[in-house]
Formats: C-alpha cells, structure tokens, sequence
C-alpha cells in the first residue's frame, strides 16, 4: 500500500513549502553532517575523477558531503522538485556540479554510465523502490557502487503509525531485497540515527556492487504505477488534496516529537539508564535554528501549562 506522501506529485508540493526552511530547521534534528559522513564512506568516493549522480539532492546537502571526495564537475545532481534544487544551486561548493530536473524511476541515462550513485532521503517518496533500485543498477558501469540512504520503519507505536500515514518507511529486509533483486552483490550496511534516538534503529545506509555491465536482473512487465504526466481529473485533484493534507499532517508531528526527544533526552539516560554518548560518539553540536527551536517548544509548553492551571 501506497502512503499518502509516497506519490510524486504529492511529494513535489510537500517539499515546495518544506523548502523554505528545511536546510535550517528540519534537516539538522534528523539527518546531520555526521550522519551523512559516516554514510559516504560506504561508497568509497575516491579518486575525486569517479563519476557519480546524486539521485534526489534536494538542496544539495548530501551533495556538500559527496563534493568533499568527488569533484563537483564530475557531480550531476537530479531531483524533481526545482525548489529544493534552486537552493542546492546557491551553494558555493556547489556552483560547478550539474543539475538537472528528473525521475529517479527513470533517469534518462545511457546505460552504464556512472561510477557511483548515490540517494539520500529520498527513496521514501518513490512509489515503486524497486523500479528505482533497479534503475541505479542500470546507470552504474561494472563495478560501480551504490549507495542507499533511507529511514528505517519505527518500532515504537505512535511513530510506526505515524510514518505509516506519512510515507514509506521501509523495512530492514526490504533493502536487501530491492538490492539483490536488482542484481547488486557485495552487499553492506551501517545503521545511521541522530543522537536523540537512543534505542531503536532510526534509517539505514546499504551499498551493493554492480559486477557486470548491462541491465538490471529484476525485469518489470507492467508499466509504473505513477505517471506524472496524467490529467488531474477532478477525482484525482480530491485524491491528491486529501493525501498531500493528512499526509503532510501525519509528517510534521515528527519535528516536535524530535525536539521533544532532545529535551528530554538527559532525564530519559538516567531514567532508563540508556547508553550515553559517549559509546556513539561526541554529540551532533546544535545549531543556533535547533536551539531557537528548543526555546520556543520551551515557551509554547509552559504557557500551556499555565493556561491549563488558571482555566
């Protein structure tokens, strides 16, 4: 079953507003630079001449990690929304990468054509993960990698059914089904969470290796099960507004539930005795957006608090 946000069209509008703020209040609760470092060096992105796309870049903020190893004139970056690539497009390390606005279902190269590919955050919003695991098999010349970087479904009630209303949270299994289907080989993982998850797994990077030159090993006879080019007809139009709302609804109780998560978080070690950083590290630094966020969560409880006690 499909989710309310893992349409394309959905997922174009989602992040036409999301993109205003994402790179400055979203993205540092829930994917951070270590994150995204710890996740690159599967794909092993040397030498700097590898010639590597970066499926669903959205502003770019993976692509700011993959620029680090690879040069950005061997970079092409491709995602379907123009709003998120028109902030990519400002960055400064960015200016020499090529951008282009695309399917990751369909990304319209030459088979065998890349060294390394790489897709953060994104296979979430695809409506057929296979179809585009598959894709990224074709893409890659022999012995090109491919590197996966997605969330993992929640194990806790409230967030499975949240993500669930939301968009694809897939499986553990599902990876390396989607991964082996396609004819990938050589297949590894590491998990990857921000440090207010303490406990469960939270998202996944998996890397497979294309061997041999061609097509994928996975063939599909029926067409995509999503055709952006359809008419909205007035039906689909009442499909799409109900799923982009409780879809979108469903999503953004994720951003107080993390902010909630870091307040809490030294209490939640002590109360149930959890592992402490210092066996994952040195804690991600907060930004001054995540701390400004932090104050004004702070703020809007108390006065609930108190408006609840004078009623």
């Amino acid at each position: 079953m499909m989710r309310n946000v893992q349409h394309k069209k959905e997922a174009f509008w989602f992040y036409r507003f999301l993109s205003i703020f994402y790179d400055k209040y979203v993205n540092p609760f829930f994917w951070t630079e270590r994150m995204r470092e710890e996740s690159l060096d599967l794909a092993d992105l040397q030498p700097e001449t590898l010639r590597t796309v970066d499926v669903g870049s959205g502003t770019g903020f993976t692509t700011q990690g993959i620029v680090r190893k690879i040069s950005a004139k061997n970079i092409t970056c491709i995602d379907q929304s123009p709003h998120q690539m028109s902030y990519a497009k400002k960055k400064p390390d960015l200016q020499q990468c090529t951008f282009r606005l695309g399917d990751a279902e369909d990304l319209g190269f030459p088979t065998d054509t890349f060294d390394r590919y790489v897709s953060a955050g994104s296979i979430e919003y695809w409506p057929e993960p296979q179809r585009g695991i598959a894709e990224a098999f074709r893409v890659l010349k022999p012995g090109g990698k491919a590197l996966m970087i997605g969330p993992l479904r929640p194990e806790n009630r409230i967030g499975r059914w949240l993500a669930d209303i939301w968009m694809l949270f897939p499986e553990e299994n599902e990876y390396f089904r989607w991964f082996e289907n396609a004819g990938f080989l050589d297949i590894k993982y590491r998990y990857v969470q921000p440090h207010w998850v303490l406990k469960e797994k939270y998202g996944i990077a998996i890397v497979g290796t294309k061997m041999e030159e061609g097509e994928p090993a996975i063939v599909f006879d029926a067409p995509k099960a999503e055709n952006v080019q359809e008419k909205m007809t007035i039906g689909r139009r009442i499909r799409f507004f109900l799923r982009l709302m409780v879809g979108n609804t469903a999503g953004f109780f994720f951003i107080p539930m993390a902010i909630f998560a870091i307040a809490i978080k030294p209490l939640r070690k002590i109360w149930l005795r959890e592992i402490n950083d210092a066996a994952k590290g040195s804690p991600d630094p907060m930004t001054i957006h995540q701390k400004i966020s932090l104050l004004i969560t702070g703020f809007l409880l108390i006065g609930l608090a108190g408006w609840c006690l004078l009623d």
